[in-house]
């Protein structure tokens, strides 16, 4: 019981901890685009924040969570 439950805060406090550099950020300044109109997307940023390399911390407390969710039954 307390393997699930244990399993069920480490993917949630990954999820926090993934998303958190989202949550921190302050809306950038809107900046114009070349076909008119503005945004707030980061100019050059593409899909970097999405990278591993940076999340692997994150990730890896989901992926203890969700073991500790599929075998927490057998302990």
């Amino acid at each position: 019981m307390w393997a699930i439950l244990i399993g069920a805060a480490l993917i949630i406090g990954g999820f926090v901890f993934l998303f958190s550099s989202a949550l921190g950020r302050r809306p950038s300044d809107p900046h114009h685009m070349p076909q008119g109109g503005s945004t707030l997307e980061p100019r050059r940023e593409g899909l970097r924040f999405l990278g591993i390399s940076q999340n692997w911390p994150a990730l890896a407390v989901i992926a203890v969570g969700a073991l500790l969710l599929a075998f927490g039954r057998y302990s």
